[in-house]
């Protein structure tokens, strides 16, 4: 577990940018495996600020329908304003509750994603799947030594943890 770290369903557990995020993958980097498995299920619990608006527009509907009903019908202005914020959010590209959710650090789907995704790589789930260049590279080396050309050893070095966080983030970025 990352220290100081307040990590629950509704929290933001996350940097978001930069230098930040290279800080929080090293930490994360450095507890080793289980580490990083922990961190991935607590992004799995993770609530995006996307998710907090459609929450938070839904109990104004379930709310204010009763209210509305049972107590005075001037709180069917309740659901009449989840009603709007839903349509704005169906309609526009950004909507007003997820930004306010965002200003209070909950994380857009994606930042989380990018996250998940640097741990994946950090992890290694991606080092057995080919790419396009490995099979370019395979087929050209084969004709290359088929023709008599020179065999190309594969490169081993090891790269320093502190380098692969970056090229990761920076893969995750793009």
């Amino acid at each position: 577990m990352i220290p100081n770290q307040n990590t629950g369903p509704f929290t933001s557990g996350g940097p978001s940018r930069g230098a930040d995020i290279e800080q929080h993958l090293t930490r994360i980097a450095e507890g080793g495996p289980a580490a990083i498995d922990e961190r991935l299920g607590e992004l799995d619990r993770e609530w995006t600020s996307g998710r907090m608006a459609k929450a938070t527009t839904g109990a104004l509907i379930l709310a204010g329908l009763p209210l509305a009903v049972f107590v005075s019908p001037w709180f069917a202005v309740v659901p009449a304003a989840g009603g709007l914020l839903l349509v704005q959010y169906l309609f526009a590209h950004r909507n007003w509750l997820g930004g306010a959710f965002a200003r209070m650090g909950y994380r857009s789907g994606v930042e989380i994603d990018k996250e998940r995704f640097a741990l994946k790589a950090l992890r290694g789930d991606f080092k057995h799947l080919p790419t396009v260049h490995d099979i370019e590279d395979r087929e050209a080396i084969s004709r290359l030594e088929g023709e008599g050309g020179m065999v190309v050893e594969p490169d081993d070095a090891k790269v320093e943890p502190r380098d692969a966080i970056r090229q990761v983030v920076e893969a995750t970025h793009q």
